[in-house]
């Protein structure tokens, strides 16, 4: 295991603290776009994150009044028409790891969106596990804005399983941006919550996380992505296996002899 706590990124703000580590892209006078060294280190962090035993639950929050507008007009699509197709591939492999790297990470993503989240943006927050918005949060999924297809970082996978297929054709066929109250009535924003408390309220979600079982926590998260793919017996089986694993962690002993003792059970963890 490995510790991630101090880890100090050249292309994006980190803080952690008991447990929790909090992520900023910082380009807010450019409403924080992503660049092909961003995309990278975002990637390797998350990678990285797997191996990490301080780090429990992760929120990505905005900089400036927004999350994210996306690749950077100048410093990624500009350079992209003049790729050829080794070069083009080998990009949209690397924002397609960063996705990968999110799910796979084992540790719970609450996305705290204000603002402008569109494009590779809106990919990171539909990666995480729980989103949460301002009433004023645009989510976009833009990518025919530029002559792309709505496929991209596994939205066409993704986006569907959380919105429902026709909802999400709209949004990647249109590329329009989807209001905050149309992402909390469809089920993609957990809920709505005014700018001046996002980040607090965000934060306090994420502690209660890392409160508890967070060996535990990790196999769930495991479970909801690894299931996609699986027909029902084989799920109940995978769970059946993984509840098992949990079984044998001294959490699980905690909380038997805390609800003997009529006592809240504190959990550590393994």
């Amino acid at each position: 295991m490995t510790a991630m706590a101090g880890l100090k990124p050249r292309h994006f703000l980190w803080e952690a603290e008991n447990g929790v580590a909090r992520v900023r892209l910082n380009r807010p006078e450019r409403k924080n776009p992503l660049t092909f060294e961003s995309y990278a280190e975002l990637r390797d962090t998350f990678r990285q994150l797997a191996y990490a035993d301080d780090i429990d639950v992760v929120v990505f929050l905005p900089n400036g009044g927004n999350f994210s507008s996306g690749g950077d007009v100048h410093d990624i699509i500009g350079p992209l028409v003049a790729m050829d197709m080794k070069q083009l591939l080998a990009f949209t492999r690397m924002t397609g790891d960063l996705v990968k790297a999110m799910l796979n990470c084992s540790k719970p993503i609450i996305a705290a969106v204000d603002g402008v989240a569109v494009g590779a943006g809106a990919i990171i927050t539909m990666a995480s596990d729980i989103r949460l918005a301002t009433p004023q949060a645009k989510t976009a999924f833009l990518f025919t804005k530029v002559g792309l297809a709505g496929c991209d970082m596994g939205a066409c996978a993704m986006l569907p399983r959380i919105i429902g297929q026709g909802r999400a054709a709209e949004l990647l066929y249109s590329g329009r941006s989807m209001s905050a109250e149309e992402g909390e009535r469809w089920g993609y924003y957990n809920r709505l919550i005014e700018a001046e408390t996002l980040e607090a309220e965000a934060l306090t979600l994420a502690k209660s996380i890392a409160s508890g079982p967070t060996f535990a926590h990790g196999i769930t998260k495991t479970q909801l992505n690894q299931e996609w793919s699986m027909g029902l017996d084989q799920a109940i089986e995978a769970e059946a296996q993984a509840q098992a694993i949990c079984m044998q962690t001294k959490d699980f002993e905690r909380a038997y002899h805390a609800f003997v003792a009529k006592q809240k059970p504190v959990f550590e963890g393994n």
